[in-house]
């Protein structure tokens, strides 16, 4: 996710600090929406296949789709979108998630969709570059560090409950079902955002020239490269989960979405051990979960018919998969 483009920080007037608390929480909600249909089509590959008519191979084109627009255009579009007011920010990228998600909800091919995956692709890295900044500023510097972990744990809530519910709910709606129901939350958040809110002020505009000083760091561009490589395994591998347990591991459909939110629940623990042991020693601690994680991917399909064996390489994955994150 991009690095949130820092600004220094003004408290919002005429404002309680419990209205500048509920609009932390709503940007936690926000999070966890907008989170979950970035990945809630993993859990949706296999029954999106089959009504579309498309191979699996196919269907995950719409992951790579939504990958590359982040990555091609989400550091251009946080830079120059960084000094727009927040809240009118935030409510038309939750706008533009919920017209979206109703676009992939009625799409009649994979093409249609394809735009309806695009178009949240370009604002989701527009939200994570600047929400973590405006929940400090709505928080002030003693409660900063609680609020944007707050918002953060929009991404834990995603990944453990959004994107298994959403696939449980996509076997009593149907795919697009699931999709009209992140369009409607998306709705109603943006609506929340712009009652609960406070204006605050806008940011200083920082040329694109001066943002991009620190792609002259050797030791940045490195930790670029090592993150594009790790993190191509961890959601290559992760796009096609669903499908490998209903196909390969033959867990019955109704089942997945359980199956996820286990993998999930083991990742709070992940997320947890990276926060704590990545200080003491990062080279190694990174080196250590990268090799869990090959590990854990490994083993899954080996042991995908024994089902008390895939469980334990299906923890070793989570684990180190969500603990890659804060490393």
């Amino acid at each position: 996710m991009p690095v949130s483009v820092q600004n220094p920080p003004s408290r919002p007037s005429g404002v309680t600090a419990s209205g500048n608390g509920l609009a932390v929480l709503l940007l936690a909600v926000s999070a966890f929406v907008i989170v979950t249909t970035e990945f809630i089509i993993v859990g949706l590959l296999p029954s999106l296949s089959r009504d579309l008519g498309i191979s699996i191979s196919a269907a995950g084109q719409l992951v790579t789709l939504f990958a590359f627009t982040v990555m091609l255009f989400g550091p251009v579009l946080t830079a120059m979108l960084s000094h727009f007011e927040r809240k009118r920010l935030f409510v038309v990228i939750l706008l533009i998630f919920a017209a979206s998600n109703a676009l992939a909800a009625a799409a009649p091919d994979i093409w249609v969709l394809g735009l309806g995956r695009f178009l949240p692709a370009l604002a989701l890295p527009v939200f994570w570059g600047t929400a973590s900044e405006t929940a400090d500023e709505l928080a002030g510097p003693e409660k900063a560090g609680k609020a944007v972990a707050n918002v953060y744990l929009g991404i834990s809530g995603a990944m453990v409950f959004g994107i298994p519910l959403g696939t449980l709910a996509s076997n009593a709606f149907g795919w697009r079902g699931t999709f009209w129901g992140l369009s409607g939350l998306s709705l109603v958040m943006a609506v929340l955002l712009l009652a609960v809110m406070p204006t605050l002020a806008r940011p200083k505009r920082v040329r694109l020239a001066d943002q991009a000083r620190i792609l002259k760091d050797p030791f940045f561009l490195g930790n670029v490269v090592l993150s594009v490589v790790v993190f191509t395994a961890m959601f290559t591998a992760y796009t096609y989960l669903a499908d490998t347990l209903e196909h390969i591991a033959l867990i019955p459909v109704g089942q997945v979405g359980w199956w996820l939110m286990g993998f999930g629940i083991v990742g709070l623990a992940g997320n947890w051990l990276g926060g704590y042991f990545v200080a003491r020693n990062p080279l190694n601690v990174t080196l250590i979960a990268l090799l869990v994680l090959a590990l854990g991917i490994a083993a899954t399909t080996p042991l995908a018919l024994h089902h008390g064996w895939l469980v334990v390489a299906l923890a070793v994955w989570g684990l180190a998969n969500t603990a890659l994150y804060p490393i």
